[in-house]
């Protein structure tokens, strides 16, 4: 027997601690009780929005979107099409003919030819017939008499401002300002500043040096020991107990809550089937076989035996009706005609005033009238109608 070996106990994966392994079957069992009522509920939420979806929300959607098909996008299509669309055409054409077209007429007929004949052509006559022979003369008499005059003016006045001023001005600062300020101030201050400031700057500097390094070893010092004690006192604990405590837990608990979901889910779906088997054989499948087996040889028997006597009736009794009325008003019009006939009386060769109807078609004539009445075969006393051949 090997004793270097020593099998994991089960459950125990390799890299995880004692405590992820004893928390982790506890933790399971607890989430899923905890999560089982939420993932049937979920799972009911979803079948019925499922349910609902397809019962009521397509169709309602499909009828929303025929109302707005036919209720807004076709009548507001038309009024695009058939109203603000010519109304559009008529307001560009009114615009072009009642605002463009004078402003370009304006333009054409009136500023242009203004501003051609009326400045441009004077103004082009006045350039080259005047302004032009004048400039000429006006540069001759610059390049020929001004410019020698201004020239020895310039050197005249540069001679005099040169001896007068810029040559007293440059000996002063040459022999006397610079002497005096060179020996009587710059050398003084460096001497001053060799012999005596160096030094004393050098000390200074020295004795500051010296403190500085002992303020910053100092500090160095206390940054450390700080920088341990925080370490040692709190970040190693909480690194331990995240490492350790936290993570494990975290971890745990996060696989439990998805195993417990997959684990709830095959229950509320065997629960869900076993109350839609339940369901289908109370319910549904009584209700299917009363169905097949009852009201289905009762509505056969009632349309068989009630319903198609009835209309069948029905249909006669209108038929006989149609033809009762149809007679009756032939009888009342034949009546009318008997009457009136009567009142007013008719001669030969003249017709009565009252309306006549169109004669029928005989066997001597060869014309018809398709879309007309026909009229009664039996001629009415007293009328004629003349044989056509």
């Amino acid at each position: 027997m090997d004793y270097g070996k020593h099998q994991a106990p089960q459950g125990y994966e390799p890299g995880e601690s004692i405590l992820t392994t004893l928390i982790r079957i506890p933790v399971r069992i607890v989430v899923v009780v905890l999560v089982l009522p939420v993932r049937m509920v979920w799972d009911a939420l979803t079948a019925l929005w499922h349910a609902a979806d397809r019962v009521l929300l397509r169709p309602l959607g499909r009828a929303l979107a025929w109302l707005l098909d036919t209720l807004v996008l076709t009548p507001l299509t038309w009024l695009y099409t058939w109203v603000l669309t010519p109304l559009g055409k008529a307001a560009s054409w009114l615009a072009v003919a009642l605002l463009l077209r004078p402003w370009i007429g304006l333009w054409r007929y009136v500023v242009v030819p203004v501003a051609r004949y009326g400045i441009a052509a004077p103004a082009v006559w006045l350039y080259g017939a005047v302004l032009t022979p004048l400039g000429h003369g006006l540069r001759w008499i610059g390049t020929a008499l001004l410019a020698p005059a201004a020239r020895g003016i310039g050197t005249t006045l540069t001679w005099l401002f040169t001896t007068l001023l810029v040559l007293p001005v440059a000996g002063l600062w040459r022999y006397v300002v610079v002497p005096a300020v060179r020996y009587g101030l710059i050398v003084p201050v460096v001497w001053l500043y060799g012999a005596v400031l160096t030094p004393l700057g050098l000390g200074t500097a020295w004795v500051l040096g010296q403190l500085w390094r002992g303020i910053a070893a100092t500090g160095r010092g206390l940054g450390i020991a700080l920088a341990w004690l925080v370490m040692t006192l709190l970040v190693a604990p909480v690194s331990w107990t995240y490492r350790r405590i936290l993570a494990p837990v975290g971890r745990e608990i996060a696989a439990a809550f998805e195993v417990a979901w997959r684990v709830t889910g095959y229950v509320s779906r065997a629960i869900g089937r076993a109350l839609a088997t339940i369901a289908r054989y109370l319910l549904v499948a009584p209700v299917s076989w009363v169905y097949r087996t009852v009201c289905t040889p009762v509505g056969h028997f009632v349309r068989d035996s009630v319903w198609a006597p009835a209309r069948r009736a029905a249909a006669e009794a209108g038929r006989a009706a149609r033809a009762a009325l149809a007679s009756a008003r032939e009888t009342v019009r034949q009546a009318r005609r008997d009457a009136w006939r009567a009142l007013v009386g008719s001669t030969d060769g003249a017709r009565s005033r009252e309306p006549q109807g169109i004669p029928a078609r005989t066997l001597g004539s060869t014309t018809t009238v398709p879309s007309a009445a026909q009229a009664s075969e039996t001629p009415l006393l007293g009328e004629k109608f003349v044989k056509q051949g």
